[in-house]
């Protein structure tokens, strides 16, 4: 008994080194990040899509592009070359609609890490639609996001393209926000395409992956609901690229910005749609 529960001690201090080593992660920040439910109460209140006009925009259903960065972990108000490059991409590439960033958007979640993200969706000229992620919450700096951004879960009217943002700062989504995400989808037309973001990714690429969703109930019902509705999914948090299909959508890990200086391109098309990674 006494080996076994050293044994168990010597697995969670695994993890615990393996996720501080891959994420960067500030332990104090981490223990004193707030709760999922404290933030679906702000899900109504859109100050940073209301003050840009960016909750109904028009993308239309094909015929367009759009880039999804993850992990830009924006410290001190540095953004590490991100500004600049990404407004010559958007400048160079009249396809392109849109960005989202795909959480940990900032290192700590202060309020001048957010007010980065904030000058460079003022700067790059197409909306720039924010997913929170585990480092936006630390040491209970939601309350920046929530003063200056607001709601972490949302969806976007493109008519003809519908983008829902998900919560999953916490590594789960909840009834309430589930629940949420199946009556919104109901009424989205069935000839729209829909993509779905959020930050912590559903699938891992090895069994050393300690980073992914924590709830496997959860990720059924998410599979169920996306199957036959979603063109894709968009994810961050594990700093790889995986790649999975489930139910005929593809569920999409995307590289770090910080670490690995990449972004990825969407092309929506008629026939379907098209994603390649690219090194910045």
């Amino acid at each position: 008994m006494v080996k076994l529960c050293k044994l168990n001690v010597s697995f969670l201090l695994l993890g615990i080194i393996c996720l501080v080593g891959s994420c960067r992660i500030d332990i104090i920040g981490f223990l004193m990040s707030n709760d999922l439910s404290v933030r679906l109460k702000e899900r109504k209140n859109y100050k940073f899509l209301k003050d840009k006009n960016w909750m109904v925009t028009s993308i239309g259903n094909d015929g367009y592009s759009f880039i999804v960065i993850a992990d830009t972990h924006i410290e001190n108000r540095n953004d590490f070359g991100l500004m600049e490059k990404l407004k010559d991409i958007i400048d160079n590439d009249s396809e392109i609609k849109f960005v989202v960033f795909s959480g940990d958007i900032t290192q700590k979640g202060l309020e001048t890490e957010i007010n980065k993200f904030i000058e460079i969706a003022n700067y790059v000229g197409v909306p720039c639609y924010p997913v929170i992620g585990n480092h936006d919450i630390f040491a209970g700096n939601w309350r920046e996001w929530k003063t200056q951004i607001g709601s972490t879960c949302y969806m976007i009217d493109g008519g003809g393209t519908s983008l829902f943002i998900l919560d999953s700062a916490n590594a789960f989504f909840g009834k309430v926000q589930l629940d949420w995400l199946e009556r919104e989808l109901k009424k989205v037309p069935h000839d729209n395409k829909v993509f779905v973001f959020t930050h912590t990714n559903l699938f891992i690429k090895s069994l050393v992956d300690v980073q992914q969703f924590t709830d496997t109930k959860e990720r059924a019902r998410v599979i169920y609901l996306l199957r036959g509705r979603c063109d894709a999914m968009f994810t961050g948090h594990l700093h790889k690229e995986v790649v999975r299909e489930a139910g005929g959508v593809p569920y999409i890990s995307i590289e770090s910005f910080r670490e690995q200086g990449t972004y990825c391109r969407v092309s929506v098309e008629a026939g379907g749609i098209k994603y390649k990674t690219i090194r910045f």
